[in-house]
């Protein structure tokens, strides 16, 4: 979440970023924000002098009773009741106002990098770089599900039975592929300085709202009701809730982390080709990076990041383009995220594989995560995190842009993982 003081003495600027969103009533929400931190202040000046009042008279009825003087010393205690009635009247309105404060902050979302330009859909997203031959497969290429039927790789009727709607079940060289491509996701990763974790698939309260999942967005994500966990969208929230509390050293910089894990979404999908097949599934693998930077250079680490994702699709030799995304589509937590999308010749459309992005203090505000600067003080982290890869989009990628009369071949660099060249 924003920092009170920055939304203080920056206010046009918060303005201005919101404004990039189209996120609505951001004065009156900004207006709100700044007249509860306003009486949260006068209510803690109020507060610290009726303990100071309270700490001086203790001082003196100590003092009065040791000289004999019980007397005073009695009337004095009549008085210290009143201040703590008067301290325990302030620190619940203290209290009150704190969580007013902080549920306004949390419904206010990240304000947009510089470079982001202002929309109002995805159709604004910013074309920044393309890589990659599109092939030609001509009129016979079939859709990745009609592929994974065709080869008995992906079972998407099984899933249904076993589970409901998107939950695949992969089969032979199909769970085969899948497996060999998180194998090179890690690799690739590690090979970069990235150290590899093996987190919990279900995370606490405090962690969902550590990566700003919650409050407000239950509805994505499954809920555990008997236990009060959810379990993860993505690994970047256990990953990054590793540190919630931490205050690390500016030596530490940079903190580099990778872990694989499946992924659950609710999201609810629509009907139609954009959601058949492995396009939307609300259980699906994925392999995280995940950055913990200073912030003088968190956005050189962005472009790392990027330069990173790019290795990988060139080695996938998969078409590919990046978007710098709009500020009506950029994330809720984000300041700036480029989107990596890989065209799915089959299905002639883009299809997003993986996002980068930097949240600046957004996220370590709410976790609490700092560093101790030269001086000694205290400052908050900037966090960053990456996909590196989505696996069903790029699985998909893969069956149909590499589809032939034979079968479908296998990208050379995955050949060593797979064991096997071909899908016939």
């Amino acid at each position: 979440m924003l920092q009170v003081q920055f939304i203080r003495e920056n206010k046009e600027i918060v303005l201005n970023g919101l404004a990039k969103r189209n996120f609505a009533n951001a004065e009156t929400m900004i207006d709100a924000v700044l007249a509860a931190d306003e009486q949260r202040r006068a209510t803690q000046v109020s507060l610290d002098t009726v303990l100071e009042e309270s700490n001086k008279l203790s001082k003196e009825i100590g003092h009065f009773f040791k000289s004999g003087e019980r007397q005073k010393a009695n009337l004095l205690k009549e008085k210290t009741v009143q201040l703590k009635e008067q301290s325990k009247e302030l620190t619940e309105a203290l209290n009150k106002v704190s969580d007013e404060l902080q549920n306004l902050l949390f419904q206010i979302p990240n304000v947009p990098h510089a470079s982001v330009v202002a929309g109002t859909s995805e159709e604004d997203n910013e074309i920044i770089f393309s890589e990659g031959i599109i092939p030609n497969l001509g009129e016979d290429a079939l859709p990745h599900w009609e592929l994974a039927k065709k080869y008995d790789i992906i079972d998407f009727e099984l899933g249904t039975k076993i589970t409901g709607a998107g939950f695949p079940v992969y089969k032979g060289k199909g769970a085969r592929l899948q497996r060999a491509l998180i194998n090179y996701f890690l690799d690739k990763n590690i090979a970069a300085g990235y150290k590899e974790y093996q987190v919990p698939h279900l995370i606490n309260e405090a962690s969902g709202i550590g990566t700003g999942q919650l409050p407000d967005k239950e509805g994505q994500m499954y809920h555990v009701g008997v236990d009060d966990l959810y379990l993860i969208p993505t690994a970047e929230v256990p990953i990054t809730n590793m540190f919630r509390g931490n205050l690390i050293s500016e030596d530490d910089f940079p903190i580099l982390c990778t872990g694989y894990t499946p992924c659950f979404r609710r999201e609810a999908g629509s009907y139609g080709a954009h959601v058949r097949g492995l396009n939307r599934l609300h259980q699906f693998d994925k392999v995280e990076i995940v950055r913990i930077e200073h912030p003088d250079n968190s956005y050189q680490a962005l472009n790392g990041m990027v330069e990173h994702i790019k290795e990988i699709l060139r080695e996938l030799k998969l078409p590919y383009r990046i978007l710098r995304l709009c500020g009506s589509d950029t994330g809720f937590t984000s300041a700036l995220t480029f989107d990596f999308e890989l065209f799915s010749t089959a299905q002639d459309r883009w299809l997003e594989i993986s996002s980068a992005s930097n949240f600046e203090t957004f996220q370590a505000n709410r976790l609490k995560l700092r560093y101790k600067n030269k001086e000694g003080k205290s400052q908050l982290v900037h966090t960053l995190n990456g996909s590196s890869l989505a696996l069903p989009r790029v699985l998909a990628g893969i069956l149909e842009n590499y589809q032939t009369a034979d079968g479908i071949k296998i990208p050379d660099v995955l050949v060593p993982y797979c064991g096997f060249d071909t899908i016939n």
